[in-house]
């Protein structure tokens, strides 16, 4: 059976969502929180990546408006899409932003597929009231 691959926060933000990787590093960089070097390499990875891979709101829009808490994962075959991951990991790392890797042959309800990844629907949402910690970010950095 296939194990996907994703990378996410390890807690979920206050909305019960655990945000991914490219999330994490975006939301750095809207803050102001990057180094030049590291804005550097999120935006030329970022679009590579773009350049690589269909985003999944482009082919549907409402993928994720209508399902808040579904989640892309990479398929088996994409590990060349993995290849850039540590440069990311390395972004948070310096941030003291947790990012772990998750792998599941069954991540839940499939909403969206194509050769390079799926978007699901956790089989069991995120039960805030049992949830000890909850993901933060430091606001923006006053320029």
């Amino acid at each position: 059976m296939a194990t996907y691959v994703r990378y996410q926060s390890p807690v979920p933000d206050r909305r019960g969502r655990r945000i991914g990787i490219f999330g994490l590093v975006n939301m750095l960089s809207n803050r102001g929180w990057l180094s030049a070097e590291e804005e550097r390499f999120r935006r030329t990875t970022n679009a590579w990546y773009d350049a690589t891979y269909v985003n999944p709101s482009s082919v549907d829009p409402k993928v994720y408006e209508d399902n808040p808490h579904a989640a892309a994962w990479f398929v088996p075959t994409a590990k060349h899409l993995l290849d850039p991951i540590p440069g990311y990991l390395e972004i948070l790392a310096a941030h003291n932003l947790p990012c772990e890797r998750y792998t599941s042959a069954s991540p839940g309800r499939v909403i969206y597929q194509d050769p390079h990844q799926v978007v699901v629907v956790p089989h069991q949402p995120e039960d805030l009231d049992k949830a000890t910690t909850f993901m933060w970010l430091p606001p923006r950095r006053e320029a």
